[in-house]
């Protein structure tokens, strides 16, 4: 896997010219989003903060896996607490702008904290994608830092949610099914299975 980051954009307006198919990355404030990345990717491409809500911009990385390409949008984490109202405001805005109407967004992938699965700031978001997404995009969900829970909850939240991916960055878990889902997603079943 290669990876190329291209653009830190403040808004839609800035953004690179849509010419691959995207997949826009959304998740809580420290829900491991950095560290997903950074395990997904394989390399250190976001920068793990203590402090949440610290992606600010919306940013854009090139990914070239086994000679296909697509782009990675890592949005803002929402619910972030430190900042001013009037800038959560604007980045409501243009994220809202952003998602709607970036027509090659074609995967939507919804990281949720697997120790608070069903927060109602969570279920807003997977309510507000359904409501426009069109038929020819996806939304995935993966819950994030599996190595806190007991195998017990694991199988329990993995029964209520039978479609969700399941990872722990720190043990580098179930990254690999989650390549092998975006693959099967974008490019169809068969192709780039390989491990």
């Amino acid at each position: 896997m290669k990876v190329k980051f291209l653009k830190s954009a403040p808004s839609i307006k800035e953004a690179i010219e849509p010419n691959f198919t995207e997949i826009a990355l959304l998740g809580r404030s420290n829900v491991g989003k950095s560290s997903f990345l950074n395990s997904f990717t394989n390399q250190k491409i976001a920068k793990v903060s203590s402090t949440p809500g610290k992606t600010k911009l919306i940013n854009f990385f090139e990914i070239e896996d086994d000679g296909k390409k697509y782009v990675l949008v890592d949005l803002p984490g929402f619910g972030y607490a430190k900042v001013s109202k009037s800038m959560v405001k604007d980045w409501g805005k243009n994220l809202d702008e952003f998602l709607k109407n970036r027509f090659n967004i074609k995967l939507f992938i919804h990281l949720r904290d697997a120790r608070h699965p069903d927060l109602e700031i969570d279920n807003n978001v997977d309510e507000y994608l359904k409501s426009f997404m069109r038929k020819d995009q996806q939304l995935l969900t993966i819950f994030t830092k599996i190595d806190k829970l007991k195998q017990s909850e694991l199988a329990k939240l993995k029964q209520k949610y039978p479609d969700a991916l399941f990872v722990s960055n720190l043990k580098k878990r179930g990254i690999k099914e989650v390549r092998e889902k975006i693959s099967e997603i974008l490019w169809g079943k068969n192709e780039n299975n390989k491990a």
